[in-house]
């Protein structure tokens, strides 16, 4: 007999981002010990943890309102701390903490932490952007506020970014062209296409402005 998993093709998707996100909380507690161990290098380590992250956010954002990301891992018995503490607690990669406290210490010892924090939340906040840019959430009303919220977030770091900083020009050069649009306004395909350009390129050069904590 036959024994059917899914009863229509909402219950279908369901049991996929169910396995989807057991399948990135999995891989990212394989990649933490990975790294802990130094059996990946800390680019390949960065990259992998970063695109585990945005699909972890992405995932959970669709499931929201569904489960709870606790509530999965004590259902199904996931025993991951290390996946639990980088894609809910941290949110950023470990070798990236680790350059935002060595910048915080190089430019204002008394503040490492909140510094650090607010590398860490800048990190977020691209992650967050460039995400839903990719999932095509492309109205003004969409947009504009994680743009607002990014540009805020690297207002925050102060001396650590000068005031020319390429992603702070982009980012309000967009914010200036979204307040001219209706709040229903959407991106063309080919400014959405130019906005995950800018995005990404802002990120690099971001990460790059960090010290490399002799990573």
């Amino acid at each position: 007999m036959e024994v059917k998993l899914w009863n229509d093709k909402r219950e279908r998707e369901l049991l996929e981002s169910y396995a989807d996100l057991y399948a990135i909380i999995k891989a990212t507690e394989k990649l933490e010990r990975a790294y802990v161990r130094d059996l990946v290098s800390a680019a390949d380590y960065e990259a992998e943890c970063l695109k585990l992250i945005s699909q972890f956010n992405s995932l959970s954002s669709s499931l929201a309102g569904i489960v709870t990301v606790p509530r999965f891992v004590q259902a199904y018995r996931l025993d991951c701390p290390a996946a639990l503490n980088r894609l809910l607690q941290s949110g950023v990669p470990a070798t990236v903490e680790l350059r935002a406290t060595a910048s915080a210490s190089s430019s204002a010892p008394a503040s490492t932490a909140a510094s650090a924090t607010a590398i860490a939340q800048c990190v977020q906040s691209f992650i967050t952007a460039m995400d839903a840019v990719k999932l095509n959430m492309l109205a003004n009303d969409q947009v504009r506020p994680l743009l607002q919220d990014l540009s805020t977030s690297m207002g925050r770091l102060g001396p650590l970014l000068p005031p020319d900083f390429e992603g702070k020009v982009k980012v309000n050069d967009w914010l200036a062209k979204l307040h001219k649009m209706g709040a229903a306004d959407e991106l063309t395909e080919q400014q959405a296409r130019q906005l995950n350009f800018d995005l990404d390129s802002a990120y690099s050069t971001f990460l790059a402005a960090l010290p490399s904590a002799g990573l």
